[in-house]
């Protein structure tokens, strides 16, 4: 097989290297295209553009394949912590054992914010979206570490990574407890890195606070399994404004608002709004099916297919499971929640939406388990960019590291010709 390809135009042939990846992904450079040729690619959202190699995250969306750094996520869901699995995606291989309880140790000491924090937190009333306000919060991170972080030096960028792992859940749960009247609180050395999350936004002041393994567990796959996904449109935001040498606080607060949008990780908000029109509107689940098959119907049914995985979601099936469990272990009565699954049981026995593989995905379970957990609709986002935290940091880490000139595409002006003053 021919490691170029060639391309013909004008009358003048110009030739391109083919590049390979680990998985047999094929793609062009056409770095020198513009120069050679006087063209550019025409190709909205990138959607068939390689902007960089990375050697963090295989998807394959034909066979529903996803891995971090080689391993499944199947394996990772049943054998990881979310800990041992931010520490693969940034470093690159999983925790031994010291490693790991270094990485929790470290991550325990920075598990405080500079009080000066919760007075810009107070500036905001208590209708903002919480995604606006973690944003905001973050970026302000900088202002209290203002020192630029050198990328070439471990024991710097070691101080920023931790940093942002510890003090990001912190933050998080300032902004659900904002939204819930609730005084801010802080983490608990002595529980784990998932413990403390579901403590930090659940605890009230008046009680003490149980600990539910069930719980502790579906959370800790959610944030697995939203820790890295490729070249999505908030990694690809991070890449992009750190490609700037922006830092790495900045361009992950970038990310926060990319991840803020309906079509990105707003999904899973979506679902649940769709769910609640539906019981407004009497709860008939088969009106609403019928809808969502009529292409003339503007009715959209969200949480059903994905525009990468051609097939099943991987991180569905993983999911699905915790969300039956927390289910049951909380014994939750919520019509709303009964009509999420009358919808997944249609679904997965209707052969239009068999037929064209539009099965629920991580966004309909995430939403399910959310709200059993009383996690405020406009919070579900806020949890979504809590587990991407370390594949951000590890995107951003490779971006830098590889040294990648800054993000500056093309277009194709459409606009007038030049014309004066009349």
């Amino acid at each position: 097989m021919s490691n170029s390809i060639k391309i013909s135009y004008n009358n003048s042939n110009f030739e391109f290297p083919l590049i390979e990846g680990t998985e047999n992904e094929k793609g062009i450079d056409i770095q020198n295209l513009r120069s050679k040729t006087g063209l550019i690619t025409y190709d909205p959202g990138y959607k068939n553009t390689g902007s960089c190699k990375s050697n963090i995250t295989f998807l394959n969306g034909e066979e529903g394949i996803l891995r971090y750094r080689g391993h499944s996520i199947e394996e990772l869901c049943s054998k990881a912590s979310f800990v041992q699995v931010a520490y693969l995606l940034i470093y690159g291989e999983l925790p031994n054992e010291n490693e790991l309880l270094v990485f929790e140790n470290d991550i325990k000491k920075e598990s405080i914010v500079d009080e000066d924090l919760k007075s810009i937190l107070k500036s905001f009333p208590k209708s903002a979206h919480p995604m606006g306000v973690l944003a905001s919060l973050t970026s302000a991170l900088i202002a209290f570490n203002p020192s630029s972080v050198d990328v070439d030096s471990d024991y710097e960028m070691r101080e920023a990574i931790v940093m942002l792992v510890a003090k990001f859940p912190i933050l998080s749960s300032w902004a659900h407890r904002k939204i819930k009247g609730l005084p801010l609180n802080y983490a608990n050395t002595s529980l784990s890195y998932v413990e403390n999350i579901t403590q930090m936004m659940f605890k009230r002041p008046n009680e003490d606070y149980d600990i539910n393994p069930i719980v502790v567990d579906a959370l800790n796959k959610l944030l697995i399994l939203h820790a890295d996904h490729e070249q999505n449109c908030s990694t690809s935001t991070v890449r992009i404004v750190g490609s700037s040498q922006a830092g790495l606080f900045a361009s992950v607060s970038a990310g926060i608002s990319a991840l803020w949008g309906r079509l990105h990780g707003g999904a899973n908000q979506a679902v649940l709004e769709m769910l609640e029109a539906i019981q407004k509107d009497g709860g008939d689940t088969k009106k609403f099916m019928a809808k969502a098959k009529d292409k003339k119907d503007p009715f959209r049914l969200m949480g059903f297919g994905h525009r990468v995985y051609k097939n099943f979601d991987p991180r569905a099936k993983i999911i699905k499971k915790a969300s039956d469990k927390v289910l049951d272990e909380l014994g939750i009565k919520d019509p709303v929640l009964d009509i999420a699954k009358s919808l997944e049981d249609e679904a997965l026995n209707d052969s239009y939406f068999i037929d064209r593989k539009l099965y629920p995905n991580v966004d309909f379970y995430s939403g399910i388990i959310y709200r059993a957990l009383g996690i405020p609709t406009e919070m579900f986002t806020v949890m979504f960019a809590l587990g991407r935290i370390p594949g951000w940091i590890a995107q951003w880490l490779e971006m830098r590291k590889n040294m990648e000139p800054i993000g500056r595409p093309r277009q194709i002006y459409t606009g007038l010709n030049k014309r004066s003053i009349s």
